[in-house]
């Protein structure tokens, strides 16, 4: 087996894991209501953790033996393969418009990162580092602010947390990165950078976890498989002199693929609101059957029996 054909093969694997572990994390959220962002407790959460785990590895894997053209568009199948998955193990099918907003965040993805340019041997110095570190924090922290505010409408909760995720998720790929680039072998001269590390992998895995509550599959995972890479890439451009191909041409190419994968994000969001709503208004219509002689008593236009104290005056009298 040629190594691009390796690569293609781990890249595929990668997103099948990514997607696992997206659709054991739904499942795990909608059924521990009590435990929004980390239900330690239950076994599937750490599985899917685990699978999230393989997934990263053999997304770097998959880096060592292809181009970063092609292994980074592959990753964005998560989104696509997710549905079918889901359809097939949970029992969970997306309806149509569903379909058509993960299309268009994959494509939109996919065509973003094609055209990014080859990465740089340049990394973040220390003071890039700790200025990176604070605004991805304090932005992380605003936007969990912003859902706890929005906890009446769990669609766009969802989505808040799930930018707060890929943000997390696409800043540890800019400290890795780092840290690939400086390694000189003595852990110690990088700990501080590990640990910010390890934080930004732990908070985008805990706010992954919390934006499938109440929200579905589709429009959480489209987010922040979205928003990861984008974050890293801003970083990229700004701090890292990264551009993208083909230069004023591709620029704008790579702009119309963000509006792309922002409109399939829309799509799925609309789709999750439409179906919130929809479930709402059939429960508000749905005649509630008595389950007791007594319920039957307080049906509207049911004449109530007289009490004991009117039935004596009616006697007396």
């Amino acid at each position: 087996m040629s190594a691009l054909a390796l690569s293609v093969l781990l890249s595929l694997v990668s997103a099948v894991a990514y997607a696992g572990g997206a659709i054991v994390q739904e499942r795990v959220a909608e059924t521990s209501p009590d435990s929004a962002y980390a239900p330690l407790r239950r076994p599937a959460w750490w599985g899917a953790g685990c699978l999230n785990g393989l997934g990263a590895l053999l997304h770097v894997i998959a880096l060592a033996y292809g181009p970063l053209s092609l292994v980074q568009p592959l990753g964005a199948l998560t989104i696509v393969l997710a549905l079918p998955m889901a359809a097939l193990f949970v029992r969970r099918r997306a309806g149509a418009t569903a379909w058509r907003g993960a299309i268009m965040a994959t494509v939109g993805l996919a065509g973003l990162l094609a055209l990014t340019g080859s990465a740089s041997e340049d990394s973040l110095d220390g003071p890039e580092r700790l200025l990176v570190g604070l605004i991805t924090a304090g932005g992380v922290l605003v936007l969990m602010m912003s859902a706890r505010a929005a906890h009446r409408h769990p669609v766009v909760r969802a989505v808040l947390l799930a930018i707060a995720a890929g943000s997390a998720f696409g800043m540890a790929s800019v400290f890795t990165k780092s840290v690939a680039v400086d390694w000189s072998g003595e852990p110690f001269e990088q700990l501080s950078t590990l640990l910010a590390i390890a934080a930004l992998a732990t908070t985008g895995m805990l706010l992954s976890q919390a934006s499938y509550r109440g929200a579905g599959l589709a429009a959480p995972l489209a987010t922040a498989t979205v928003v990861n890479p984008v974050a890293a890439a801003a970083v990229g451009i700004t701090l890292f002199g990264e551009t993208f191909r083909h230069g004023t041409i591709g620029t704008v190419l790579a702009l119309g693929c963000g509006v792309v994968a922002a409109g399939g994000l829309i799509l799925l969001t609309t789709e999750r609101i439409g179906r919130d709503r929809t479930a709402h208004v059939i429960a508000q219509h749905t005649p509630t059957v008595p389950d007791s002689p007594a319920a039957l008593e307080n049906l509207p236009g049911r004449p109530k029996p007289p009490s004991d104290d009117s039935a004596g005056r009616n006697v007396r009298s």
